[in-house]
């Protein structure tokens, strides 16, 4: 007879036996079967003979939490899905790149604040999503607070930035950038931000890295203004030919066009170009045109372009366009101002962030060289060949495309001798360069000979600006260009 044992317990204790004993009945291969006697928070059951339970566990996931796409600022409220990175079944880490969005202004890569697994992915590509909204859930490793997502761009929130008290103010940087100065043993109080109010940006401290071990930034192909090629000598004049007598002129079927119209919704940079322009067009704007012999510069520039290919640096005639731009800007400040929307106020900058406006795969941008007034004519052609190689890659980012404050344009790289450029508001002046041109002059003797020609179109909005500013601000522009040895005098 089996022996019988009683045991007092609690309810839940007794459903845990009763179900031991059904996992016992599949499982065990000999039970021995007894009466069970059941009594009011008390009970009994048979010691079984020798036999096997299954043993089972699991682990405790975390949290799913919604990946939000937080204030991108500039006033955007949605962007565009242009790449992911991540999968579903993906796992990720802090920093991880998510995906590449798309703004009015420009791209940005979103990277991830926890560390976990993608659950869910709640945008296709080229699908818009909107600020606050979810991305991506990810279900983290457990002990992860919720924050919110971190995107590789100066544009963010204040709950977004790392700040440090820095001789009584507050550097910014955002944890992608700390990041990477702790791992170079950089202090962020030794790098000079260029970002909006000075925050640091990812190229400030690679420019810091750069500075420090010496080396170059890699050149990048950029668009240069090359005089055209001879045109070949004429033919000689064939001999005249009778014509052939007439022939029948055959009848070809109409061929049948099948192609259709197809409609697509304006997004990103091209509808950031509709607001821009279309704000632009409603200021009254003045033109003034002229052409400016290049000869000396086109000289001088030859002697110089083994000397900066010899330091990693391609150098065309922009950079000595944008300084002396810079240096004519110091004696006419009205061209690098700005005004209200009311236009009751003129605000006088005191930076020369000069645009350069760039055809790109994704449409026209105008990145532009911070603080030119600071820089020589080799350190903007450095900056050039960032902003080119960016621009062509599309990297551009938030801080190369705002805060410029007068721009020129060289679209006389495609073709063109003329232009009519619109300004960029909230810029009051602006320049188009057309094509450099081997073209017959008289020089001093009254002596015909060959001179490199450049035209140049100049709009400004005239409600600030009268016709002569713009003239003697070209003619002075003019004047640098023309005999380049004069800006020595006054680069500082």
């Amino acid at each position: 007879m089996a022996a019988l044992t009683t045991v007092r317990g609690s309810l839940p204790v007794l459903r845990r036996l009763v179900s031991m004993q059904c996992l016992h009945k599949f499982c065990s291969s000999k039970v021995l079967k007894a009466p069970f006697v059941c009594a009011p928070y008390s009970y009994s059951t048979t010691l079984l003979q020798q036999h096997r339970f299954f043993r089972t566990s699991y682990a405790a996931a975390g949290p799913i939490l919604p990946f939000k796409l937080s204030d991108i600022g500039e006033g955007i409220m949605e962007v565009t899905v242009k790449e992911w990175y991540v999968k579903v079944g993906d796992r990720v880490s802090q920093f991880d790149s998510i995906c590449e969005v798309q703004s009015d202004k420009a791209s940005v890569t979103i990277t991830s604040r926890y560390d976990g697994v993608i659950r869910k992915l709640y945008y296709d590509v080229d699908s818009i999503a909107f600020v606050g909204t979810p991305l991506v859930d990810i279900e983290t490793d457990g002990g992860q607070a919720p924050e919110e997502d971190v995107m590789e761009t100066p544009a963010l929130s204040q709950e977004e930035h790392t700040h440090q008290h820095i001789r009584g103010h507050k550097t910014q940087a955002t944890p992608a950038v700390r990041r990477l100065a702790m791992e170079n043993n950089i202090k962020l109080s030794e790098v000079v931000g260029s970002g909006k109010d000075g925050r640091i940006l990812k190229e400030d401290i690679l420019n810091f890295i750069a500075k420090q071990t010496g080396a170059i930034l890699p050149p990048s192909p950029f668009q240069e203004i090359q005089p055209p090629p001879p045109a070949p000598a004429a033919a000689a004049k064939p001999q005249e030919k009778k014509p052939p007598p007439s022939i029948p002129t055959p009848i070809a079927p109409r061929p049948v066009f099948t192609g259709k119209d197809r409609t697509e919704p304006l997004k990103g940079f091209q509808k950031a170009m509709v607001k821009t322009m279309t704000a632009a067009l409603k200021i009254p704007h003045f033109g003034y045109k002229d052409e400016v012999d290049l000869t000396q510069l086109v000289r001088l520039r030859s002697e110089l372009k083994g000397v900066a290919e010899s330091r990693g640096v391609r150098l065309s005639y922009m950079p000595f366009f944008i300084k002396a731009a810079s240096l004519g800007l110091l004696h006419f400040p009205v061209l690098n101002a700005s005004v209200d929307e009311a236009c009751q106020n003129i605000t006088y900058k005191a930076a020369h962030n000069i645009g350069l406006a760039m055809d790109t795969p994704q449409g026209l941008l105008v990145p532009n060289v911070k603080n030119v007034q600071m820089l020589s004519v080799f350190e903007i052609a450095v900056e050039l060949n960032r902003l080119q190689t960016s621009g062509a890659s599309g990297q551009l980012g938030t801080a190369d495309l705002t805060g410029g404050t007068f721009t020129l344009s060289n679209i006389g790289s495609i073709g063109g001798t003329y232009a009519k450029p619109v300004v960029l508001l909230p810029e009051v002046a602006i320049g188009a360069l057309g094509k450099l041109q081997v073209l017959p002059r008289f020089n001093a003797k009254d002596e015909v000979v060959k001179a490199h020609i450049m035209n140049v179109s100049w709009s400004a909005d005239h409600r600030i600006i009268d016709g002569a500013t713009m003239c003697r601000f070209s003619n002075l522009w003019k004047s640098y260009l023309e005999n380049p040895a004069s800006m020595v005098l006054d680069l500082k």
